[in-house]
């Protein structure tokens, strides 16, 4: 069994938990899209544990679509309903958002699977075997590279862009420790790929537990008591 997989879905449901939690209490809309990312992410390392005891066809394909497509793209969403101040232009990104979300669903859903599935080893990490499983259709890989593209810029900048306007101010000290602290732990799933292109695949799984443990990390520090709330709409993840 794949257990840094296992701390890494445990973590990432209890983080998913407590921000669901927060917009429960306020209702912010980033929020809502935040714990929704999360639970992306937490099912796509979920995934990697089930495909580290047995293989299923369409286990592999929810461990790419949410692991690969959408988690990122979404918990990047959060962050554009936070600091966009024109709610209409917002309302636009996530309805293009919403549709090519369905679009990969599908498109995923109907994509074959070769003969190589036969073969699956689950001693082996899925992401060293799924590109000779998973037949990749052209929209299927565009559509990756736009979501993970879109997602990466929206939450990474976005929280260094909140951590330079407390800086600048010079106020709120935690919320910028916490905003610097969500994009490092950002930034951490996304330098998976490389890893894996690199041969190091056991790093996907240690690099998306270190990932959401510094996210959550920098969240509890951005939403400690000390962190009163932000005089500007530009805040981080605590808001």
């Amino acid at each position: 069994m794949n257990f840094i997989s296992v701390f890494s879905t445990i973590v990432t449901f209890i983080f998913a938990a407590a921000v669901l939690n927060r917009y429960r209490h306020n209702k912010h809309t980033h929020l809502l899209l935040w714990g929704i990312g999360l639970i992306l992410y937490g099912t796509g390392t979920l995934t990697e544990v089930l495909l580290s005891l047995s293989f299923n066809p369409y286990v592999l394909k929810f461990w790419y679509l949410c692991g690969a497509m959408l988690t990122a793209a979404w918990l990047g969403q959060g962050t554009v309903y936070l600091l966009v101040r024109k709610r209409g232009l917002a309302n636009a990104i996530m309805a293009v958002l919403a549709l090519a979300s369905i679009l990969a669903l599908v498109f995923i859903l109907i994509s074959p699977v070769t003969s190589h599935a036969a073969t699956y080893n689950v001693s082996h990490p899925a992401s060293e075997q799924y590109k000779d499983i998973l037949v990749r259709s052209g929209m299927i890989i565009l559509l990756t590279i736009l979501l993970n593209i879109y997602g990466t810029l929206a939450l990474v900048g976005g929280a260094v862009y909140s951590a330079y306007l407390f800086w600048r101010k010079k106020v709120l000290f935690d919320r910028m420790i916490g905003s610097i602290l969500i994009a490092v732990g950002a930034l951490m799933p996304a330098m998976a790929g490389s890893f894996v292109g690199m041969g190091l695949v056991d790093l996907l799984y240690v690099s998306e537990f270190i990932g959401v443990v510094i996210m959550y990390i920098g969240f509890l520090r951005a939403t400690s008591p000390k962190a009163i709330k932000a005089p500007t709409q530009a805040a981080s993840m605590a808001k």
